[in-house]
């Protein structure tokens, strides 16, 4: 095989079990960030800084990646900044590779904030779209650093020659530790330390939530969509939903999560009860818990993302996407919900990350 990946961002859900799935398809992969992954067997790491292009031109000097994925950002005080700092990395790293001719394809992560807004204004009054959330949906009127990052692949790919594909997943379900945005650790972890304190499992979010439609992406079907449309001469130059492919209410996902853990259920009471507040004193409990069960992090704030997972489920909508024009070009990949967050569980205590 000719391909040569460069995954960016590979430390994280998405770009790990990127890694993973290419490498098992017979790949050269390197994985680049600034602090590389090298627990993944047959990943080449490469250590750099996006926004420092004489640290990319030296790491990536000897290398000539075909596909490029793009499955990093950095989170900032304000949506202005979000935006000046993430579509500089991706600038940076196209800038950088755009001499060496090699780039025949280009994949960027963004998600479905693309409808619902930046954080400053995430699914507030004014900027609610339409659900099934598709892909011809505009641009809000507004400032977006998925905009932002976008609009940079399109001006390389109009300079340098190569396709695109923009991958909009829903909230993201797989392994990562350090990762920002991690709703299915983060709530593994609420409800182990629920269990461990006899405490009932509390629902953290919105009635909106609680009883509409919901659907999220599972990190491998992510990958897989990825390769996909980097590979798939239709879906070039195309910007797609990706969900899982089912859809479900919160108000039976929780109970299944509950069960899991031997907890208590408690469902939506009429009021939002913030995670990060309830997550914000346990950080001893936890280091005891990883004392206790010989955990391999005992920082709480490694593991859990309470205040994404606060905007995830606290929204005033119900939020599901339509998957019709992936599966309109041949994807038909699918992962049945409750087993992706099953899956997850029992990784995470194969690892020794959970009790």
């Amino acid at each position: 095989m000719n391909e040569i990946a460069l995954v960016v961002g590979a430390s994280g859900i998405t770009g790990s079990n990127l890694a993973q799935k290419l490498l098992a398809k017979g790949w050269v992969t390197y994985g680049l960030a600034r602090n590389p992954n090298t627990a993944i067997e047959g990943l080449q790491p490469v250590a750099a800084d996006l926004l420092d292009t004489d640290s990319l031109k030296m790491a990536l000097a000897d290398i000539k990646p075909t596909h490029v994925y793009i499955t990093s950002w950095m989170r900032n005080d304000t949506e202005a900044e979000n935006i000046r700092v993430n579509s500089l990395m991706v600038k940076n790293l196209l800038d950088v590779l755009s001499d060496k001719k090699s780039v025949q394809h280009v994949a960027l992560v963004t998600g479905l904030k693309h409808y619902l807004g930046p954080f400053e204004a995430y699914a507030k009054e004014g900027f609610l779209p339409i659900t099934p959330l598709r892909e011809e949906h505009p641009r809000l009127d507004i400032e977006n650093f998925y905009y932002a990052q976008e609009d940079e692949v399109y001006a390389a790919a109009a300079r340098d020659g190569f396709s695109w594909s923009i991958h909009r997943p829903h909230t993201v379900i797989g392994k990562a530790v350090g990762n920002m945005m991690n709703l299915g650790t983060t709530l593994a972890v609420y409800a182990s330390i629920c269990k461990e304190l006899g405490l009932p499992f509390i629902w953290p979010g919105s009635s909106a939530q609680w009883n509409g439609l919901s659907d999220v992406t599972d990190a491998r079907v992510l990958a897989e969509h990825l390769i996909w449309a980097s590979i798939t001469p239709a879906a070039r130059n195309e910007a797609f939903n990706i969900v899982n492919g089912d859809v479900f209410r919160w108000s039976w996902l929780w109970n299944q999560l509950a069960a899991y853990f031997g907890v208590e259920a408690v469902g939506f009471d009429g009021t939002i009860h913030p995670l990060e507040e309830r997550m914000e004193g346990y950080g001893d409990t936890w280091r005891q818990i990883a004392a206790k069960y010989n955990l391999k992090e005992a920082d709480l704030n490694r593991l859990a993302s309470a205040w994404h997972t606060d905007l995830d489920l606290g929204r005033p909508i119900e939020v599901m996407t339509d998957m019709s024009k992936s599966r309109k070009l041949g994807f038909n990949v699918f992962q049945k919900t409750d087993e992706s967050f099953f899956d997850l569980f029992e990784q995470l205590r194969a690892e020794q990350l959970i009790p």
